[in-house]
């Protein structure tokens, strides 16, 4: 199975019918599944996978480039440049030359999906965008899943069950040979109404970098 979906990709009707509506009012945006953002180094550097949920409708979605565009990139970019997981300066456009260093980014849903919502169904028909992923980066030590729903859809993704592995801002517990972080979504609804403070965000990063500097 490909790990990215085709530029048409009619697997899932509404979110397929919903690009192409706005294929028609925002033609020079991207509209299409939004594909891994990857570090120069190509996918054998790769040690630390995000996993987000979708593209924002103002964000990816328009810009083609995970969490490009919108509030939520604001925070995690900034906090990747922190740790030296990202090199450059965001901002907000995909071509304004920020690379990853020993990451990649994806979504656990590849299409905008209408008011941020995708359906269970969905989030299913995508999973097998997500599967791959974890194979295709044979130096893989660790995934940080981005709220709930991307942390469920990974849990299931390396084939475990969610309540061995339930969501929780903080966690971290070994899977499929890899450490898996979790923290809330960086959105602004979520820092707004203090549900995630940088913090907290910070905080989830600074573990990540100790695991994977203890890993080598």
């Amino acid at each position: 199975m490909n790990a990215e979906p085709s530029r048409d990709c009619p697997l899932c009707p509404r979110l397929h019918d919903f690009i192409t509506e706005w294929r028609v009012r925002e033609p020079d945006w991207f509209n299409a599944p939004v594909p891994t953002f990857l570090p120069p180094e190509g996918e054998d550097s790769v040690r630390l996978l995000i996993v987000g949920l979708a593209p924002g409708l103002r964000g990816a979605n328009r810009t083609g480039r995970p969490f490009t565009g919108d509030y939520a990139g604001d925070l995690l970019y900034r906090t990747l440049i922190r740790f030296g997981l990202a090199l450059g300066i965001y901002q907000a456009r995909p071509d304004d030359g920020l690379e990853l260093a020993s990451t990649a980014i994806v979504n656990a849903v590849r299409c905008v999906p209408p008011e941020n919502k995708p359906t269970p169904a969905e989030i299913t028909t995508c999973r097998q965008f997500l599967s791959p992923a974890f194979s295709r980066f044979p130096n893989l030590q660790a995934v940080l899943t981005l709220g709930a729903i991307a942390h469920q859809s990974t849990v299931r993704a390396f084939g475990g069950r969610i309540a061995a592995f339930p969501f929780k801002h903080g966690a971290a517990a070994e899977i499929g040979g890899v450490k898996l972080f979790s923290s809330y979504h960086c959105s602004r609804y979520n820092t707004n109404t203090g549900v995630l403070t940088e913090e907290m965000f910070v905080g989830v990063f600074e573990r990540i970098a100790e695991y994977i500097r203890a890993s080598e």
